[in-house]
């Protein structure tokens, strides 16, 4: 006997959330290397941040479509979901200034410490983005 569609979509809910985190540890990862990495060849952190986020957005993108949401890409849900992540982008950079410049920490520190703090937006945002329903051939 199959499951009602209810059940299911409660266990879609439990484990929606586990599967974020898991996309959002290799998103964190990611951007961690990239920032401290291009640190480390003298690279400033608000062009690292830029290069970060062009490698998050498509990373992030590919697998919440396909692993933690299950939905089919579109052009309208990319453009919700960049633009969501682009929110995080400034954010991310006043963080890092206030960390980097005005406390003095390091980078290969600020980085992770300001990844912490965007985690819970990044979840809001992302639901947002890739479960607003379609309206019509412009999400194909």
């Amino acid at each position: 006997m199959t499951q009602a569609a209810p059940h299911s979509a409660v266990a879609q809910s439990a484990v929606t959330p586990i599967r974020f985190a898991i996309v959002g540890v290799v998103c964190a990862v990611l951007h961690n290397v990239i920032m401290i990495g291009l640190d480390l060849v003298g690279v400033h952190y608000i062009a690292a941040s830029l290069v970060s986020f062009v490698a998050c957005v498509a990373v992030g993108y590919g697998l919440h479509t396909s692993y933690t949401f299950s939905v089919l890409p579109g052009l309208a849900s990319l453009g919700r979901y960049t633009l969501a992540m682009a929110a995080n982008l400034p954010l991310s950079i006043a963080l890092l200034f206030a960390m980097v410049e005005i406390l003095g920490w390091p980078v290969a520190v600020a980085a992770p410490v300001a990844t912490v703090i965007l985690f819970a937006w990044n979840y809001i945002a992302s639901r947002w983005a890739l479960l607003t329903p379609r309206r019509g051939p412009s999400d194909l």
